[in-house]
């Protein structure tokens, strides 16, 4: 077994203060979010980790790719007969979590699931590479194949197919937004003092701008 306990790193990039942070933690998100991307040290910038939880209570991670955010939450699409779409079916609670070592950050959000409209997926669907149109139609996805050759195959079928005209919207193809609860922002610090900052979402008579700041111990 190799002993890794010796890798480690200074975290020395910079910091985040308190009377830096908006109210609001999605203008903070959008600039850190910029920011990665215009370093171009990552080649996907807006993957992030998705977290849900089985019957059993047993937790599960996948990278999906963020493809909107707002102030209603975060946007991603998959196969609704996905494992991670059954787990939602059976509690919408989940985790995001956007691991940018390169800058020395993360950003870890807690909130709910929530199924968009046919006619949100249909506005993003019909953006995407034909290929990747065709190929939304192939995967029973997390389901058990015997090789990848029947892939393969049923994408040819499928391509064939479709070679004509635009490719339809899969019944079984959506996409979710997750409404916040919780945002949390993390900045590497010297020594392992990082910055931790938690935004926490509240009644809206509580604050004006209906967050909470506060600052965690790293």
């Amino acid at each position: 077994m190799s002993n890794l306990s010796d890798i480690r790193r200074e975290y020395t990039l910079g910091g985040l203060h308190r009377e830096e942070l908006p109210d609001n933690p999605m203008v903070l998100f959008e600039k850190w979010i910029e920011q990665i991307r215009d370093a171009e040290v990552l080649p996907d910038p807006t993957a992030m980790s998705v977290a849900t939880v089985d019957a059993d209570g047993q937790p599960f991670q996948r990278i999906v790719l963020l493809k909107r955010f707002d102030d209603e939450g975060f946007v991603f699409f998959t196969n609704l007969a996905s494992r991670k779409a059954e787990q939602i079916a059976q509690n919408n609670k989940v985790s995001l979590l956007f691991p940018w070592h390169a800058l020395e950050r993360q950003v870890a959000v807690t909130g709910v699931a929530e199924q968009l409209s046919t006619t949100e997926v249909l506005k993003y669907f019909v953006t995407r590479p034909k290929e990747s149109q065709i190929a939304a139609w192939v995967s029973k996805q997390s389901s058990k194949i015997s090789a990848r050759q029947a892939l393969e195959s049923k994408f040819a079928e499928m391509k064939a197919k479709f070679s004509q005209g635009e490719v339809p919207l899969p019944k079984f193809w959506g996409g979710y937004r997750v409404r916040p609860s919780s945002i949390e922002f993390w900045q590497g610090g010297e020594y392992r003092l990082h910055d931790r900052f938690l935004y926490t979402r509240q009644d809206s008579s509580s604050t004006e701008s209906g967050w909470s700041i506060d600052r965690l111990a790293p």
